[in-house]
């Protein structure tokens, strides 16, 4: 089983490659894509955030 820090450890770097890809992209199509990918990363994050806080 996969702990929190192991779990947020992934969520940065998959933000960090969303990021990057972002900084590459060529178009505003592209642009766009990406940043639908960062709002449900975004989501995400913020699920487990709130789980975390009810096991409190």
């Amino acid at each position: 089983m996969a702990s929190s820090s192991d779990s947020a450890t992934a969520v940065d770097e998959e933000a960090r490659r969303l990021y990057e890809r972002y900084q590459a992209a060529e178009t505003d199509e592209e642009r766009r894509e990406i940043a639908l990918e960062m709002g449900k990363l975004d989501g995400r994050r913020h699920e487990e955030i709130y789980a975390a806080l009810e096991d409190e």
